[in-house]
């Protein structure tokens, strides 16, 4: 083993970087406590065709860090280094961090998102191609090797920035990524049993409804404020969770899928999320 006097013998001969002011940076020695920065993976929709959409992300006030094409096949692009922030996030926050741009890989995918009404008065979305999916899901889990993501921390914006945003709206397919290990989901039996245990026995209270909403990574509104803002996170959970309806009432269905996902992360989670 070589002791201090050898150590400084081989100096000579150890990997030098070139740094800035004169300096040189020796390499040789890499740290084993370390990872990478990198902590989430935030999906949007652009709102705009591929042309437009490259451009603004490009040329424009915000970025991200690649873009999926609508074509066939879609086209991937990497507008920002990883190793970079991208301005893709803005005012949000999850699972207690605030400001997540500098802590977050963006993907924008091309998709118009709201497109109309539909017959019963809610808002139609358009729907995501099969091919821009099968791109996002093999893009999202290289990342996410890559860096170590955890599956809770693979989000959309509007689970960020509930009271703003709504993409990647409630036709991005959530539950089938995660069945293919992209990202979280929950056990749809206990969701099931849960919810109709709350329809006959009654719903939790609301700050209930903020302790777990918490516990899977949302930030909740204090209970001062406007009602609209619990609304806006309450369906931000469901367009992700339960898309096919997203209105913000927390009614017995919501609650057992929240209740399930708690549960899901262990027995811990399980204990904290009964109320019974």
């Amino acid at each position: 083993m070589l002791g201090l006097a050898g150590l400084l013998a081989l100096q000579g001969c150890a990997p030098m970087a070139p740094g800035r002011h004169g300096l040189d940076i020796d390499t040789s020695i890499r740290a084993r406590s370390q990872g990478s920065r990198v902590q989430f993976i935030v999906l949007h929709y652009t709102v705009s065709e591929s042309t437009r959409a490259l451009g603004t992300l490009s040329r424009g006030e915000v970025s991200s860090h690649y873009l999926v094409t609508d074509d066939e096949p879609p086209r991937i692009y990497r507008l920002v280094d990883e190793s970079r922030a991208a301005w893709h996030a803005g005012q949000s926050e999850w699972s207690g961090y605030t400001w997540l741009n500098r802590s977050s890989i963006g993907i924008e995918i091309v998709n118009r998102g709201p497109v109309g009404t539909a017959a019963d008065g809610t808002p139609a979305w358009q729907p995501y191609r099969p091919s821009q999916i099968r791109a996002v899901r093999a893009l999202v889990r290289d990342i996410a090797d890559r860096h170590g993501i955890a599956p809770e921390n693979i989000v959309g914006h509007s689970d960020i920035a509930p009271l703003r945003k709504q993409d990647p709206g409630p036709l991005f397919p959530w539950r089938e990524l995660a069945r293919e290990g992209v990202g979280r989901w929950y056990d749809e039996s206990v969701a099931q049993a849960l919810g109709a245990r709350f329809a006959s026995q009654g719903l939790p209270g609301m700050e209930w409804a903020r302790r777990q909403l918490a516990r899977v990574g949302y930030a909740v509104p204090r209970g001062d404020a406007p009602p609209h803002d619990m609304q806006a996170v309450v369906a931000a959970f469901q367009m992700h969770y339960r898309p096919a309806r997203y209105d913000g009432v927390f009614d017995a269905e919501t609650a057992g899928v929240l209740a399930a996902l708690v549960a899901a992360s262990g027995p811990a989670g399980a204990d904290d999320a009964s109320v019974w």
